[in-house]
């Protein structure tokens, strides 16, 4: 009776495509058929404003997890999932691919804006090819939109500080000058660290400036948080679920295009004006808390009796409980007419893997230098299939990762 009622609240996608991705006449696309034919393939259908619902026939679909400001990890990832190239000029190769980010780009690393920059220009040129570069917003994008600082690392506060004078060349031009920005951070960088003496570490104005800058650009309505708000904080991708960590029976009967919406305009509207929305429920207490293990890590504080109660469970009966947590998983998963839920945030000493029938997958390794520094896997998926792409470096000791949970 739960995924009953649970699919008659769950708003249907908008009967008008809110956007088509054709590969260009140049780069058509075809799809090789049983009999040997060849057709052109279907395009890109969008739905939701942020993307919520896309529909991407024949797509070989790949899912990176948490990358936290590390430009060097994640251009190894993309390059490991086919879809970037090997020589530094930062080119999409994935062809009609599509690409799917979880969340949790920000903080622990000092590249963050590079990341968000690069994954804008390789969005732009997958298009052209009929591919397509998606984002889910994790828990790190809305802390910093919030103004919570905590984890930002030194000198990502020097990027900020960097992208806020590059800026200034490209006055009244953002989607360019963010575009580019990928292809000129690293001079940037360089000029910074030529420049640093001794004393830098304890320049107190310096810091504050670097804080400033982070907060005019994050706030709600500056212009990186504009570009987050781009992004939603759930998505379906033909029959497959991605949201940073996890999505529950209660999440979908408050609408997955509502929260998607509400979050977006939080991080769109300026803080200055009395009717601006406040951070919405769902942002911070929520989606990013569910995290699909052994436990419910982090769980929202209404839930907090119903953890202890499951928790006690598992110790007793942990067959009972993983089948009421795999009933859980099937209801959304069916509530929001998916075949699977892919999430990241929680990282998985034991590479990308899956749960409860292959019902969950979880992808995020701690792969930046900031986290566990541990080898890039990727999740690649075709039709109703997925396979992890993997290196062959040795991974960190499991006692390694209670820091970073």
């Amino acid at each position: 009776m739960a995924s009953l009622y649970l699919n008659s609240l769950l708003p249907l996608p908008p009967s008008h495509p809110q956007k088509l991705i054709e590969p260009s006449s140049s780069s058509s696309s075809l799809l090789s058929t049983s009999n040997g034919n060849e057709v052109a393939l279907k395009p890109i259908v969008i739905n939701g404003d942020p993307p919520t619902f896309v529909s991407a026939p024949a797509r070989r679909i790949v899912a990176v997890g948490d990358l936290h400001g590390d430009l060097g990890k994640a251009r190894d990832a993309l390059q490991m999932a086919g879809v970037l190239s090997s020589d530094g000029r930062d080119q999409w190769i994935g062809q009609d691919s599509v690409l799917v980010q979880v969340g949790d780009i920000l903080d622990r690393g000092d590249d963050e804006i590079a990341i968000l920059s690069l994954l804008k220009s390789l969005d732009g040129q997958a298009k052209a090819n009929g591919g397509a570069v998606f984002q889910v917003n994790g828990n790190h994008e809305t802390m910093n939109v919030e103004g919570d600082f905590r984890y930002v690392d030194a000198r990502a506060f020097d990027e900020c500080t960097d992208f806020l004078d590059y800026l200034e060349d490209y006055a009244q031009d953002w989607d360019k000058a963010f575009t580019n920005w990928i292809f000129e951070s690293r001079q940037w960088k360089e000029d910074r660290r030529n420049s640093q003496t001794y004393w830098d570490q304890w320049n107190v104005v310096k810091r504050q400036k670097g804080v400033i800058a982070r907060s005019i650009l994050f706030r709600p309505g500056g212009r990186l948080a504009c570009e987050l708000a781009r992004h939603g904080v759930i998505l379906r991708v033909n029959n497959w679920l991605f949201c940073h960590g996890g999505l529950l029976p209660h999440h979908v009967a408050y609408g997955v295009e509502r929260i998607n919406r509400e979050v977006s305009t939080w991080m769109r509207s300026p803080t200055n004006y009395e009717d601006s929305p406040q951070m919405p429920f769902i942002a911070t207490r929520g989606y990013d808390s569910v995290v699909w293990s052994r436990l419910y890590s982090r769980e929202t504080s209404e839930l907090e009796d119903y953890q202890i109660e499951q928790a006690t469970w598992f110790n007793v009966f942990p067959d009972f409980f993983s089948y009421q947590v795999n009933k859980i998983l099937h209801d959304t998963l069916e509530a929001v007419g998916a075949k699977a839920m892919v999430v990241g945030h929680t990282p998985q000493l034991s590479g990308v893997n899956c749960e409860y029938g292959c019902g969950i997958w979880r992808v995020d390794v701690g792969m930046s230098s900031g986290v566990l520094d541990s080898r890039p896997e990727v999740l690649e998926i075709r039709g109703d299939k997925a396979r992890v792409i993997r290196s062959n470096r040795d991974r960190l000791h499991e006692l390694q990762v209670a820091d970073y949970i």
